[in-house]
């Protein structure tokens, strides 16, 4: 079954390069090399972190766990269970989380997340998924009436020389602003200060390094700014670079002046992520009193199955396989190593994807309601069935044994 996300474009923009050479109408001011690592945003240092270095430095509050402060910052995560969340890209692929999230709330089972995480099209799943079953409509509003329309504005390809991407993105512009209003985005600030988290993973191009944002802080930050960063934050998250044009987010260098960083699409670093495998997550666990053994649920909006597709000798399916082939395997490794981490600091994992072969509608469309509501279907009904979740350590265990069955047979044929 074909995939509709933005291959083509990709490959349009691959074969855009020669024609574009060094033209641009866009004027930056981009962070010297010498103070990007300290930048701030709104004035503060503590919104963000960098997704590939050692957690900030706050949460060494964790490292005591008897510290008298932390029951009264984090009250509603002290002395309960802890379930965590993380959300993967797929574009309209992101219609089989929703769905699936919806049909987990039917069953009356689904938790409330400590921690949720979004990585493109999981970006702008996270915050209703966040935000809980109240938000259900929503979601399925997102993801089953939008359509390309909504989402870009395809340009003319004369009109793309001096543009900095393939696509106009003022429809996702006012997509977003539509559902992430204020009220919703004053209600994340809430859960936040009981110590719920949500974080949104980006790319800043510039440093070529992945960045997590605390979006609940920026929301609570009281700067008449954090609600206009917060849709950017998730508009840059589901930007695929060289399609969607990138977001230019204004910050502070150590000597005073005003810079701006180019974030792009956080699948671009990985497609799914938790928390900073650098950090021991056993002694937040013990700070917080957490009962019970965490869970983390991985939602893949994709296909983890390879699909063996005869690819005609020509450079845009050449290419458009080998990008799909590579976000795949990207997402299995994220997942794996999200395991691995999580195993390590004693939590359980259950990970869900879209099986291979498991709907029959097919699209063209980047973006097309009738494709994504069926697959919003299929989600809402593997969660109620019970099929949606499986246990991270047993598939890599019957993967193990069954490549070990396969090396034996091949070595007994010889």
């Amino acid at each position: 079954m074909p995939l509709p996300t933005f291959h083509t474009y990709h490959c349009i923009l691959l074969l855009s390069l020669a024609v574009l050479g060094g033209c641009t109408s866009v004027i930056r001011n981009p962070v010297p090399e010498a103070l990007y690592e300290q930048a701030s945003v709104l004035g503060r240092d503590d919104l963000r972190y960098w997704g590939d270095a050692a957690p900030p430095a706050e949460w060494a509050i964790f490292e005591d766990s008897h510290s008298a402060e932390i029951e009264q910052r984090y009250p509603a995560i002290t002395h309960t269970e802890h379930n965590y969340l993380a959300i993967s890209g797929g574009g309209a692929n992101g219609a089989y989380g929703a769905g699936l999230l919806s049909g987990w709330s039917a069953t009356g089972t689904r938790p409330e997340f400590t921690l949720v995480t979004g990585i493109s099209t999981g970006a702008l799943t996270a915050p209703f998924a966040f935000l809980g079953t109240d938000y259900d409509q929503q979601l399925q509003e997102v993801y089953t009436t939008l359509d390309t329309s909504r989402i870009f504005n395809r340009r003319k390809l004369i009109s793309v020389i001096g543009n900095d991407s393939v696509v106009d993105a003022t429809p996702l512009v006012n997509t977003i602003e539509k559902y992430l209003t204020d009220e919703l985005i004053e209600e994340l600030a809430a859960q936040y200060r009981t110590g719920r988290n949500l974080h949104i993973g980006t790319s800043n191009l510039d440093a070529g390094r992945p960045v997590v944002w605390n979006i609940g802080r920026i929301a609570n930050s009281g700067h008449p700014d954090a609600p206009d960063l917060i849709r950017r934050i998730l508009r840059a998250s589901a930007s695929i670079p060289g399609v969607f044009p990138p977001v230019y987010i204004q910050v502070q260098g150590a000597d005073g002046k005003t810079y701006d960083e180019m974030h792009v699409d956080g699948g671009t670093s990985s497609q799914m992520f938790l928390y900073p495998g650098r950090f021991d997550w056993t002694k937040l666990q013990k700070a917080l009193n957490v009962k019970g053994k965490p869970t983390a649920y991985l939602i893949r909006n994709s296909f983890l199955q390879p699909e063996y597709e005869a690819v005609s000798p020509r450079l845009l399916p050449i290419v458009g396989k080998s990008v799909a082939s590579l976000i795949r395997t990207q997402g299995i490794g994220d997942a794996y190593r999200i395991y691995v981490i999580a195993r390590r600091d004693g939590i359980d994992v259950q990970a869900t994807w879209i099986p291979r072969d498991s709907i029959m509608v097919t699209s063209e469309e980047a973006f097309d309601p009738a494709y994504m509501s069926v697959l919003f279907e299929y989600g809402y009904q593997r969660a109620t069935t019970g099929d949606a979740w499986v246990d991270i350590g047993e598939e890599i265990e019957e993967r193990y044994q069954q490549s070990r069955g396969k090396a034996g047979e091949a070595t007994s044929s010889r």
